[in-house]
């Protein structure tokens, strides 16, 4: 897929789950149970181990039907290494000149952390396809709203604070997507072994996502 198909194939998930896990294998069996519940967007954090091989692996085995995406990018190295081992998007939590770059070498989605206005507008200038409003619970769904105002053509991803519970109100407020990580997979969750419960609140945020789309949806006239 080219970027544009890959942005709107993120804008129609409407959900990245953000994995952050000890080992390896705890990563790719915590895919495969996001992948039971129907989570098909997923970005392996660059906190894991060895992430790059998870990447790789999960790209071998579920090909497109599972996007799939490295995030926690700090590093150029970093960047380089993830769009070798097959991530389809990437994401760093900050707002790096030089990351980004490297992220647009690449023809891939770049995605990056910003808070601020000042920050969105420096991440406009630096050709940012998403930015991942982060720590999204530090302002809520009325935070992004309120930045909405000024950048209303601008994609917002919120990430950090985003739960089932929430995730109806940060679609409303505007955001293409949303990133969840410990309120869908956290790494107590994947340590522990949880996968059944990791598959219940995959199924539930995707339920809530559908919910809050359908309610959104214009209604017949007449």
């Amino acid at each position: 897929m080219d970027k544009q198909a890959i942005l709107k194939r993120i804008a129609d998930l409407g959900l990245l789950a953000v994995l952050r896990a000890a080992d390896p294998a705890g990563a790719r069996r915590a895919v495969d149970a996001l992948v039971e519940a129907g989570v098909l967007g997923i970005e392996i954090t660059y906190s894991t181990p060895d992430a790059a091989s998870v990447i790789a692996d999960v790209k071998q085995s579920y090909a497109d039907e599972v996007l799939v995406g490295a995030g926690t990018l700090i590093t150029q190295a970093q960047v380089a290494e993830a769009a070798e081992a097959g991530a389809s998007y990437l994401v760093s939590p900050g707002l790096d000149d030089e990351v980004v770059a490297s992220m647009q070498t690449t023809s891939l989605p770049a995605m990056a952390g910003v808070l601020t206005p000042t920050e969105v507008m420096r991440g406009v200038r630096l050709g940012l396809d998403v930015m991942k409003l982060f720590p999204g619970s530090l302002g809520g769904p009325s935070y992004l709203r309120s930045l909405r105002g000024p950048f209303p053509d601008v994609p917002f991803m919120p990430t950090g604070g985003v739960s089932a519970d929430n995730v109806g109100d940060w679609l409303a407020a505007g955001a293409v997507a949303v990133g969840a990580g410990s309120e869908l997979a956290s790494a107590s969750d994947i340590s522990s072994g949880d996968f059944a419960g990791i598959r219940e609140k995959g199924r539930r945020f995707l339920r809530a996502i559908r919910e809050a789309r359908a309610d959104a949806a214009p209604r017949p006239s007449g």
